[in-house]
């Protein structure tokens, strides 16, 4: 995994953890990096400082402590997560289901392509990007 210090085209600043270097770009490429802040997707990589593990005097690396950014990202995440349906690859769908009246008015969050999200805000249904990807449940 690789964290990289963001900044989109509005000038916000965010980080991000990626599976890799290569990951960043192939998911850049494809306009799948959006600001965090506005959801932008003309998003490009800041300077940032390595880190480094602090060690103990007996040589062991001291555990980094979450700065309070992510602190706040971890907790609106639970937040959205232990208030809404997850609706998964579906989001698209029900969001445009409950905008015309078919389905029951509830607050949801899942994964939309970037033209479905594209095309959900150009038809005015209320929808915000997550600056954080869902979870997966695994076997």
């Amino acid at each position: 995994m690789i964290r990289y210090a963001l900044t989109c085209a509005e000038g916000h600043s965010f980080e991000s953890w990626f599976q890799s270097a290569t990951a960043f770009d192939t998911l850049q490429a494809r306009g799948l990096v959006a600001c965090a802040i506005c959801g932008n997707s003309t998003v490009e990589k800041a300077l940032m400082a390595p880190s480094v593990a602090a060690r103990t005097e007996t040589g062991a690396a001291l555990r980094d402590q979450n700065s309070p950014q992510e602190q706040a990202l971890a907790a609106l995440r639970r937040e959205i997560e232990a208030k809404s349906e997850y609706v998964g690859t579906e989001f698209a769908t029900e969001a445009r289901r409950m905008h015309e009246g078919e389905a029951p008015e509830r607050a949801i969050h899942g994964e939309a392509k970037p033209d479905e999200a594209r095309r959900l805000i150009e038809d005015g249904v209320p929808v915000l990007p997550l600056p954080f990807l869902p979870g997966r449940k695994t076997n």
